[in-house]
């Protein structure tokens, strides 16, 4: 491939893909958002073997003049630029499918228009809600739980008509949760280590009962890499999971287990989801990954969750990095 474009490039999980692609040769053109400080996110504090080594377009997602000049002389599209956190999607819909739909159809036409060869759309585990059976199946009813959920579902659908009406080679990825380091204060896991390391003991949560399957970001980095470079998965939906289920309240005691502290739990009523908007349970069956790419996640189930939590926390306690973080307050 001549050069890949990489849309939320300047987020946590795309600044770990620029890295991984970087250290495999690829020629990236790395799209980040435009803001008068010139910060280019995570990028700006990615490793010294990757700084400069990659291209950056400064622009916005919801422009389509902006993306389709991106996009040109790129062979491939992965497109991670999104609005993610769910508290702030109930406070602010409408830019949510200014971003999450809008921006996804800006990369979609051009990429159509541009003749791109393949495209790897990002989903998400909350397209499918609370689960109705496990592990979950990429056959799985969607149900937007929340607005951010309702938009990804959305573009996704987007995407498949791009493949379906015109044949554009569209790959949708849908990685369940994935954490590790440079995760936003918004996500659980990010939230309970900053409170910790700062000293707090008394951990402010929202509901502990709901179980995640957590995706180390290595492995989402992994699974993205895979549907790039694999032939195989065009207008398919992929899950990009750990096959590994565990509440809220566990990774909790997990954490605390890891970093030698005592703690105590306080719900937070700030943190709560309405109820029938919070999803309770998401448990990704992975075996279609590993059929059509050859994926498997290298930090699966209870051993693999604690390692990827054990380097997680390492970075955290890096004051550099710390620093970045408000644990003392709630972040939406």
């Amino acid at each position: 491939m001549k050069k890949i474009l990489v849309t939320g490039a300047d987020g946590f999980i795309g600044s770990h893909l620029i890295e991984a692609l970087v250290r495999q040769g690829y020629d990236l053109m790395a799209f980040v958002l435009y803001n008068s400080f010139n910060s280019w996110g995570w990028l700006d504090h990615c490793d010294s073997d990757v700084k400069g080594n990659f291209d950056v377009f400064a622009g916005d997602i919801r422009d389509p003049h902006g993306v389709k000049e991106a996009m040109k002389g790129c062979d491939a599209v992965l497109h991670l630029a999104a609005l993610i956190a769910i508290p702030y999607s109930y406070h602010s819909p409408d830019t949510y499918v200014d971003t999450n739909v809008k921006g996804t159809l800006n990369v979609l036409q051009a990429a159509r228009e541009l003749g791109v060869s393949r495209v790897v759309h990002t989903s998400t585990s909350e397209v499918y809600g609370t689960a109705r059976f496990v592990p979950i199946t990429e056959e799985h009813p969607l149900q937007g739980q929340s607005p951010y959920s309702a938009t990804k579902i959305a573009a996704d659908q987007l995407a498949y008509s791009f493949y379906a009406s015109f044949g554009l080679p569209v790959v949708i990825a849908r990685p369940f949760n994935t954490y590790g380091p440079r995760q936003s204060a918004r996500a659980v896991i990010p939230t309970i280590i900053s409170q910790i390391a700062k000293g707090i003991r008394q951990i402010k949560l929202g509901s502990v009962s709901p179980t995640r399957d957590f995706n180390y970001v290595k492995d989402t980095v992994s699974g993205f890499v895979s549907a790039l470079e694999s032939d195989k998965g065009v207008g398919e939906v992929v899950n990009f999971g750990s096959n590994y289920e565990i509440s809220v309240g566990d990774t909790v005691k997990l954490i605390a287990e890891v970093m030698e502290s005592e703690i105590e739990i306080i719900t937070d009523e700030q943190r709560l989801r309405p109820t029938n908007s919070e999803v309770e349970r998401l448990w990704a069956d992975n075996s279609k990954a590993k059929s059509l790419f050859g994926w498997t996640p290298g930090y699966g189930g209870y051993d693999g969750f604690k390692t990827g939590l054990v380097e997680t926390i390492e970075w955290f306690l890096n004051p550099d990095n710390l620093s970045r973080y408000k644990a003392d307050i709630y972040n939406i």
